[in-house]
């Protein structure tokens, strides 16, 4: 994503396109403070109607975006370009030459329709019209933006039947935004939500149980811009708007008043000298940066930077620090308080508050980060590397108490969040602490107030991926409701699997993983919350497994699974941003980032497969069983699966006390499974078979060669 960080120079283009982005982020910001204002007695649309509100947040999301392309390095046209080409070309015909029952439409209107289809689209194949198209692309985003604003109560009173130019507007917003898409994260997912919108049209076409009515253009249109609440301003895309926009400001200020740098230093502290001081930092420093910014790639990138040295100067292979460092980047998008965008869309989802996502997260995170600890410890001892320390100008421990404070912000998100308050005051608040603090303290304090601007500018600035695709995985969750394709995949799901519930998870894992190498996290996890949800739901509960216990962990599942596609080779963002730091070639970091932590794999496939599992997620034990019985459920699933983590780190680095055979390895790892098994009589089993694995004599009484 070259194009969000390409730099702006100080030309007037360059300032308007900084204006726009502190533009978009103040807007955000002050709907937080709205009510409590006087002008909150005006009734004005745009601050008052949330429908409004996701408008103008896509508006400037759509604005900064085009903005910023033009002075990027134009994307180069690929096979995926000519697919999203040839996919667009299914709607647009519709558009032109519609059939009945769709109304005919208008010259004018249609002759718009094509010209937009001309400026989102073309330039995917015709790489030198990039640049000047995306000026033109920013100058029509503001078009569907004012006619919504203008005939926003007409508009929901025909969102069946829409007029001409409702539907000229609705296709015009579809295409800018996926021709933004395209820019910033490539074709896939552009057509992906073109797929969905031409099964809608041609569901006749397609063979078996995925057979359905087709749907007219018109109607497809309408329903998409019109009805705004299932449309493209849905509640997926509210989530940008009202969660995701606050966090990205939070991370932004951090970077621009220097604090990560503190953050970062806080875990370098932490750890002493040794020959794995190096991985300890990355896992320390992959959490610290979690909690502030939830982006997998951006975090990943930050800690690779810091450690770099100390992995050069310790004697790290080099594709295993930038395994390491990819997957420790990873954890930022299951660690509290701040994840990743899909944490906020199962809250509106699933209606529920973000604290209970967040201690459902807290577990599987924990475990994450043991198994990086884990795999480094094994690895580190059996490559024999030399100690290494840090220098920090100070004690470790002083330099602890004396920036310990900095976590205060982030303790402020989890008690306001805890009294009932909502994310966005409880971020924006801790936006204001996180000032105060860099301001207040003069070993931090920033040169005037430049900084703050520079915050809010970068802040929106990474937003614009995230919020662009969410809001085109909300295009594909309104797009798989008028179908009705989500009941027809369950249906499918569940004769597969045999009713199985083993094997219907093994085939979502793997369908999640497979979906990940092409589209973000977050529009994986869309697609398979709304095809693979209600199928394993009703597993889970044929299987023992209360409905709200059965509701939370089949979310959590496909939410950690969709974040495994972040580091899951040939396509993983994290693994591209560790080896741009390390010098490897992206697709064997991603391997090695596959190899760390390889439990990571398993953590979130058990804790659906029984009741008893459920306990690594916390919450849906505590909700349906006393806390006599919970309590000691949880405890005992955790230290079940923290030991089967150990024994599969082990077994993967080869190594326990003293190197290991590769059969040993293999009968650890098969150890390690079965602690993985939510079942207590194996688990203990399992441990205690494995324990001698850990002498420093191999099993035949004589010690291992290296």
């Amino acid at each position: 994503m070259a194009e969000v960080h390409a730099s702006l120079p100080p030309s007037p283009l360059g300032r308007l396109t900084r204006g726009i982005l502190i533009l978009g982020s103040l807007y955000s910001l002050y709907l937080v403070l709205h009510p409590f204002t006087p002008l909150a007695q005006a009734h004005i649309n745009l601050l008052d109607i949330v429908q409004l509100q996701r408008s103008t947040h896509v508006l400037f999301l759509l604005l900064g975006a085009y903005l910023v392309s033009f002075f990027a390095p134009p994307r180069k046209a690929t096979l995926g370009s000519w697919a999203f080409l040839l996919f667009s070309l299914v709607p647009l015909y519709a558009f032109l030459f519609p059939k009945p029952p769709a109304m005919a439409l208008p010259l004018e209107v249609r002759l718009f329709g094509l010209f937009v289809w001309a400026v989102s689209v073309l330039p995917a194949v015709a790489p030198p019209l990039q640049r000047p198209t995306a000026l033109l692309g920013a100058l029509l985003a503001l078009l569907p933006a004012w006619y919504q604003a203008r005939y926003f109560e007409e508009l929901v009173y025909r969102a069946v039947i829409p007029e001409a130019w409702d539907a000229g507007m609705s296709l015009s917003l579809i295409l800018l935004l996926l021709g933004v898409v395209y820019r910033l994260l490539g074709p896939v997912m552009p057509v992906l939500v073109l797929f969905f919108f031409s099964y809608n049209l041609h569901a006749q076409a397609f063979p078996g149980p995925f057979r359905g009515t087709p749907q007219p253009i018109d109607l497809l249109l309408g329903k998409t811009f019109n009805e705004t609440e299932a449309g493209i301003y849905g509640l997926i895309t509210g989530v940008s708007a009202k969660y995701l926009v606050y966090f990205t400001l939070l991370s932004g200020m951090i970077t621009a008043l220097g604090l990560g740098r503190v953050v970062a230093n806080l875990a370098l502290a932490l750890v002493g000298k040794s020959p794995a001081t190096p991985g300890r930092v990355t896992g320390l420093a992959g959490v610290f940066m979690g909690m502030f910014s939830g982006s997998g790639a951006a975090d990943t990138q930050f800690v690779s930077a810091l450690t770099k040295p100390l992995y050069e100067k310790s004697g790290y292979d080099r594709l295993v620090a930038a395994g390491i460092a990819a997957t420790a980047g990873t954890i930022a998008l299951i660690m509290p308080p701040i994840m990743g965008s899909i944490a906020f869309i199962m809250v509106e989802i699933l209606e529920i508050p973000y604290l209970k996502v967040m201690i459902m997260a807290l577990g599987p995170a924990l475990l994450y980060l043991l198994a990086i600890l884990a795999f480094n410890e094994f690895y580190a001892r059996k490559a024999g590397l030399k100690a290494v320390a840090v220098e920090l100008g100070m004690g470790r421990r002083a330099y602890a108490l004396r920036y310990s404070p900095i976590f205060l912000p982030i303790l402020l998100i989890v008690v306001l969040l805890y009294l009932g308050y909502e994310v966005r005051t409880a971020a924006s608040l801790a936006l204001v602490g996180f000032i105060l603090l860099a301001y207040l303290d003069p070993t931090l304090r920033p040169k005037g107030v430049g900084p703050l601007f520079q915050g809010l500018e970068e802040g929106f600035r990474s937003l614009l991926p995230i919020g662009t695709a969410v809001t085109s995985a909300n295009l594909i969750f309104a797009m798989m409701v008028i179908s009705g394709l989500p009941s027809k995949f369950s249906q499918l799901l569940q004769q597969v699997s045999g009713e199985s519930l083993l094997l219907a998870t093994l085939i979502t894992a793997i369908f999640s993983l497979v979906l990940g190498m092409g589209v973000p996290p977050t529009a994986t996890y869309v697609l398979t919350s709304a095809l693979t949800a209600p199928a394993i739901i009703a597993l889970a509960r044929e299987n023992g497994i209360p409905d709200q216990a059965a509701v939370y962990a089949t979310h959590m599942f496909l939410f950690y699974y969709a974040v495994l596609a972040d580091v899951t080779p040939p396509v993983a963002l994290s693994a591209y941003a560790a080896a741009s730091v390390f010098g490897t070639h992206p697709l064997p970091t991603g391997v090695y980032a596959a190899r760390v932590a390889l439990s990571k794999y398993l953590i979130g496939f058990f804790f659906l497969l029984s009741y008893t599992g459920t306990g690594l997620l916390i919450l849906p034990l505590l909700e349906t069983a006393p806390p006599g019985e919970a309590w000691p459920i949880i405890l005992e699933r955790f230290l079940a699966v923290a030991a089967g983590i150990v024994y599969l780190s082990a077994a993967t680095a080869g190594y326990t006390r003293r190197p290991l055979a590769r059969l040993e390895s293999w009968l650890l790892g098969l150890l390690a499974l079965l602690l993985f098994v939510p079942q207590s009589t194996l688990n203990l089993v399992a441990f205690l078979l494995g324990l001698p694995f850990f002498l420093k004599k191999g099993l035949t009484g004589k010690g291992q060669g290296a």
